[in-house]
């Protein structure tokens, strides 16, 4: 038994195809199929009943998944303690989505630079489905974006989940706001292509009302331009948690947390290889969590307090 093997099981036991498992673990259909078998017999054990469509875990099997999740989840931490006073050197390029580049690059850039003498970062930002495809042609070796992609060829690493909150001239009395009271309101979104306009969308269960009384239409790119727009016609708009920290306090008087249980964003570091880049990505997400995590109210809630937003 090797950790590879380990590593298709839990691929297969997730996906439930064998050709889908074996795509997300860069192999062929039949490579992944025969390093299951052996390890199949090797244990004298059946993990999977093929005749089901799609592919059942036996109750034997998942109990190897339950075993082989602790394994790989310490063979990780292992790999990040290796890491963690390394330093990277060479060139790495990263897309990151614009909602997410301008509160989160100031907060962690100054540290990772100032560790890492000898690298040359290089960040473009771009929209999730520009992502994607660039992460596909290895124009860029990952991403920091909202997830998760739902892509087998991906590998999701999270980083932290960040909670929406909604800005315009709202009740005073009120400390929280609910989806319900959201839908009253005119509603002001980024334009097409953004994900962050998706989860909004979600939230609040409305298609963007950007006409307002003068018929005004506007398509808006940046979290200044939505501000802007409900300071001077009215209505409301949606932001994260990490970008109102950098409001104003007049500003911030004007912004109001939702009512649990919270939707919040799920971001993570995204790469098109499983394990590829492992020691820039597990030191990223050591900076990153590091400074994050102390300035999201998320991090101090029950995770029944949350509701992930797809995109």
């Amino acid at each position: 038994m090797n950790l590879q093997q380990i590593e298709y099981v839990l691929a297969l036991h997730k996906l439930k195809h064998f050709g889908l498992a074996a795509e997300s673990c860069h192999i062929s259909q039949a490579t992944l199929s025969g390093m299951i078998k052996k390890l199949e017999e090797e244990l004298g054990l059946r993990l999977f009943d093929r005749s089901r469509k799609p592919v059942k875990t036996t109750e034997v099997g998942l109990q190897f998944v339950e075993l082989g999740k602790e394994i790989i989840e310490k063979r990780d931490k292992l790999y990040h303690l290796s890491v963690i006073n390394k330093r990277l050197e060479g060139q790495i390029t990263i897309g990151v989505i614009p909602t997410i580049a301008h509160s989160l690059l100031p907060l962690v850039l100054p540290k990772i630079m100032r560790e890492n003498p000898k690298l040359e970062l290089n960040i473009v930002e771009v929209t999730t489905e520009e992502i994607q495809k660039q992460l596909t042609l290895d124009t860029i070796d990952f991403a920091i974006m909202a997830t998760p992609v739902n892509n087998p060829q991906f590998e999701e690493h999270i980083l932290y989940y960040e909670p929406m909150m909604v800005y315009g001239k709202l009740d005073p009395d009120k400390e929280y706001i609910s989806t319900e009271e959201i839908k009253k309101n005119d509603v002001w979104l980024l334009e097409e292509g953004h994900c962050f306009r998706n989860q909004a969308s979600t939230i609040c269960e409305i298609q963007e009302k950007s006409k307002v009384k003068n018929k005004l239409n506007f398509k808006a790119s940046t979290f200044e331009t939505l501000i802007s727009l409900a300071d001077r016609f009215g209505g409301i708009t949606l932001l994260p948690e990490l970008y109102y920290k950098t409001l104003d306090s007049e500003k911030k008087a004007r912004v109001k947390a939702f009512q649990k249980p919270v939707p919040v964003r799920e971001v993570s570091i995204v790469s098109y290889r499983q394990y590829a880049n492992s020691q820039a990505i597990n030191y990223l997400t050591k900076v990153i969590k590091e400074k994050v995590e102390p300035l999201l109210s998320s991090t101090t809630m029950r995770n029944e307090d949350l509701e992930i937003i797809g995109i």
